[in-house]
């Protein structure tokens, strides 16, 4: 049986009883089983999988019915660990949450369920999200499967891993400044930051609010466009989500799409300052854009410079305000305070936060002070609009925004674990969607010498993922890239 099947298969072939749902799901376990332990995707897996799995054969059994409606059926799926699963432990990679057992789903895990996907474990990443290459977690690194002394990318890093070592089908992350594309890139997977406020983000676990949006990833462009099907649209339970009600994006892919005469948008001085390789490799993906029509024009975005600093502001100082919560009396881990002062108490509970974790929280703690408010927070915000309006006005002549996904391949483990500022720097592509709240799609164009993907990612404007997918799906048609690591 293949396990790199696509999920609109899947579903097919489930629904016709040509695969069992039992022994696909067992089949995934297994996998995880053998190989997780060099990989190091998930943090929990989700043993009751196969009982799910059971009663979806039963039901197909018995004439399934409202089944056929189903348009995740019977597809495992992953979700990143800091949104909520009911009766599944989410521990958002933290020794904050280790024990947290959530009493309800998020909207985007309901949907999932609904539509009889199998929630098959929750995956490794970041603490809290904050980081870029999934060595910031409390469980341990997440290897890359193309080459497992590499970091597989982050904060989703898990996510983007399973897919590429084929221990799901489909994968839920969250992206608040690029952590389902950074993983997508360096893993060789396709993943999806949609517009701010087109997925709920109920049961979310927030680090920064005005940034952060649940992403999806898979190993295919229809799977992608299945999933954004079937996850988003509005939500009574979100205020951010927008009033708009769904949309069939699978069906769409198929319709034809003239893009010739269509323009594409290339921020040269992110091109100029990547490393060669994925420079070069980038440069070949924009002539297979062209063959498809479209017309690349390289462009300059003045404010580029202030993407990086008035992303980290705005992200540390929503951060320092989330995760006060996490006190020991409201949230989180605690301890039997007997005979301790309340500054001792805090302290040692607050102590179980990661290194990365603390940084942002005292940096952030620091931007919001007062005196350092109107200096730091308020003129990042002022930044982040002039970079929105920049990139909108760019989408007045250009259909979209393409630039690398990540300015370098994935690096050696512990390589810039150290040097957080040089950590930060890879992050420039990716965070000006999460500042502009526009939708990005980044998807594989290479494998350097066979272990080192690099990813293409393009952006469009808000509520353009339809157009996004469909340019992403034209490519993937003429751009063949491996996706998995082990057919």
């Amino acid at each position: 049986m293949r396990l790199d099947i696509n999920a609109y298969e899947l579903v097919e072939y489930t629904s016709d009883q040509s695969i069992s749902a039992e022994d696909f799901t067992a089949r995934i376990l297994e996998r995880i089983d053998k190989y997780d332990g060099r990989i190091n995707a998930y943090i929990t897996v989700n043993h009751d999988a196969l009982d799910h799995a059971r009663s979806i054969d039963k039901r197909i059994s018995e004439g399934y019915g409202k089944e056929r409606s189903m348009l995740l059926l019977g597809v495992p799926i992953a979700i990143k660990d800091n949104i909520s699963t009911e009766g599944l432990r989410t521990t958002c990679a933290s020794n904050i949450l280790k024990d947290y057992v959530p009493v309800y789903d998020a909207t985007v895990v309901s949907r999932l369920k609904k539509h009889g996907a199998i929630i098959i474990g929750k995956t490794n990443m970041d603490e809290f999200g904050m980081g870029s290459t999934t060595e910031f977690s409390a469980f341990g690194v997440t290897h890359n499967p193309w080459d497992t002394d590499r970091v597989a990318g982050g904060s989703s890093g898990g996510s983007a891993a399973s897919l590429a070592a084929l221990e799901s089908v489909l994968a839920l992350g969250s992206d608040t400044g690029g952590s389902v594309r950074c993983p997508a890139s360096f893993c060789s997977v396709v993943a999806l930051k949609p517009t701010y406020g087109l997925l709920s983000r109920y049961g979310l676990i927030s680090y920064a609010n005005s940034l952060e949006c649940i992403g999806l990833m898979s190993r295919s462009v229809k799977d992608l466009a299945l999933l954004l099907s079937v996850t988003a649209g509005h939500d009574t339970m979100d205020d951010t989500t927008l009033v708009i009600g769904s949309k069939d994006y699978h069906s769409r892919l198929n319709s034809v799409e003239e893009f010739k005469g269509m323009k594409i948008a290339v921020i040269k001085d992110i091109v100029d300052n990547s490393d060669p390789v994925v420079s070069r490799e980038f440069n070949s993906a924009l002539y297979t854009l062209q063959h498809l029509g479209f017309t690349v024009d390289y462009v300059d975005l003045k404010y580029l410079r202030y993407a990086l600093p008035a992303y980290y502001t705005i992200a540390m100082a929503e951060a320092s305000s989330n995760l006060a919560r996490y006190d020991g009396v409201r949230y989180g881990h605690t301890i039997q305070p007997d005979g301790m002062l309340w500054n001792g108490f805090y302290s040692m509970v607050r102590s179980e936060f990661g290194d990365e974790v603390k940084r942002r929280i005292m940096l952030g703690t620091y931007i919001l002070s007062s005196g350092y408010y109107g200096k730091y927070y308020m003129k990042a915000q002022m930044a982040r609009r002039l970079i929105m309006d920049e990139l909108l006005s760019i989408f007045k002549d250009y259909a979209i925004i393409a630039t690398p996904t990540m300015p370098i391949p994935p690096f050696k483990i512990g390589e810039r674990v150290d040097d957080p500022l040089k950590l930060y720097t890879i992050d420039l592509c990716t965070v000006l969607a999460n500042l502009a709240g526009i939708p990005a799609i980044s998807m594989p164009i290479a494998i350097h010498n066979g272990s080192m993907p690099i990813g293409l990612q393009i952006m469009g404007k808000h509520l353009n993922e339809e157009l996004l997918l469909r340019v992403a799906y034209a490519f993937e048609s003429t751009k063949y890239v491996r996706r998995c690591i082990d057919a």
